[in-house]
């Protein structure tokens, strides 16, 4: 299996990067952040592996960090999710923002990734909410609030009202996660909407 490759990248496209290895090129498919990420034609770079075989193909993928691999492979385990649709929502979400969309069950998110319908989206929810919740530290994926897992009280009804206004749940977990859960629910609402002003 490969693991990696190094060398000259010799071209871009929408959805791939071409990288020279000892006078082979290598067409690796990649997601948008990837893409992004890349240095100017020419320049040395290493990107992580993955070697997917069909009866018909064999395509490579190619991510420019392990976390974003580890992501991927995680989502094509999931049943009806294969690799089109994995680099889809690694284009759309960083594998940190994925891990928390999983985390809190907020299935819309991965909605806005192309060729995601809402009965996938909560498969992947479902199949993943454990495995990220267990590989989150350990891979790098992301920090998981505590009390995305047991939300209670005044969190809950705040990280409620906040959905009711128009945020996604992972946004509403990102904003609240940062501020006192003793606080009443008028004061999480107050200070999580200007948490989420703030970053727009």
């Amino acid at each position: 299996m490969l693991y990696s490759v190094r060398g000259k990248l010799l071209l871009t496209e929408q959805n791939a990067a071409v990288v020279e290895c000892g006078g082979v090129g290598y067409k690796c498919f990649t997601t948008l952040a990837t893409l992004s990420r890349l240095p100017q034609r020419g320049s040395e770079v290493m990107l992580y592996t993955y070697l997917h075989i069909r009866e018909d193909a064999c395509d490579l993928f190619g991510f420019y960090d392990a976390e974003e691999l580890n992501c991927f492979k995680m989502l094509i385990s999931v049943s009806g999710v294969g690799p089109k649709v994995g680099l889809a929502i690694l284009s759309e979400l960083t594998p940190q923002k994925f891990a928390l969309c999983v985390a809190s069950g907020d299935a819309k998110s991965l909605t806005r990734a192309q060729g995601v319908g809402p009965k996938l989206a909560q498969r992947i929810v479902l199949e993943l909410k454990d495995k990220v919740e267990k590989s989150a530290v350990s891979a790098g994926i992301a920090e998981i609030p505590s009390f995305v897992t047991a939300q209670s009280g005044s969190v809950s009804e705040a990280m409620s009202a906040l959905v009711v206004l128009g945020y996604s749940q992972s946004e509403a977990v990102r904003a609240l996660s940062k501020l006192d859960g003793s606080l009443s629910v008028e004061e999480l609402i107050k200070q999580g909407l200007k948490a989420l002003a703030g970053k727009g």
